[in-house]
């Protein structure tokens, strides 16, 4: 955004502040023409800042991933390895239900292609892949488990409970399952 004009970075700041809210209500199908209605702004000015959905949906979850990234590597510190393997895992799980989207966003199929070192995806498959080596070298999780073994666990788990009225419940339920097998053979 450097170099930008005063108003287009205005601009740019007031269409994601309304992307945030209709991606919070809609998830990462929300309507790229009601962004711009409610911003006051014509569809080819969001798109002039996102050219797609999914750029639109990278800045609306960069804050939040950033934080996710900070935390993995403040529980690198961590004595308990697994343990902290599983936070970050069940903080990830609970960003993606808060923030509808997200998952989608971190699906790995679909936005694959499109992956760039700086996107969502890659930053949290990074933060997380630290997270997961340490507990491998501690022998704390086997060691046949991948970081995308374990982003599709949270992503499925997330697209599957986000519709719920309550997803929170099933999505805790299905994450104890699932970190249930991170430490043995079975």
């Amino acid at each position: 955004m450097t170099g930008q004009r005063s108003d287009a970075r205005r601009n740019y700041t007031h269409i994601l502040a309304v992307a945030e809210a209709e991606v919070a209500a809609q998830g990462a199908q929300a309507s790229l023409e009601q962004i711009a209605r409610t911003a006051g702004v014509g569809s080819a000015t969001v798109r002039r800042h996102f050219p797609t959905r999914k750029a639109l949906l990278e800045a609306v979850f960069k804050q939040r991933v950033h934080d996710l990234c900070d935390h993995a590597h403040t529980l690198r510190a961590e004595d308990d390895s697994h343990s902290a393997l599983v936070e970050w895992l069940r903080e990830l799980l609970t960003y993606s239900l808060a923030a509808r989207g997200l998952a989608d966003v971190l699906s790995c199929q679909p936005l694959q292609d499109e992956a760039t070192q700086d996107s969502c995806a890659s930053a949290i498959g990074a933060a997380g892949a630290l997270l997961l080596r340490r507990a491998i070298d501690d022998k704390a999780v086997r060691a046949d488990i991948t970081i995308d073994d374990l982003l599709t666990l949270i992503i499925g788990i997330a697209l599957a409970t986000e519709n719920y009225s309550d997803p929170a419940t099933p999505a805790n339920r299905a994450f104890r399952l699932a970190v249930a097998g991170l430490g043995d053979g079975t």
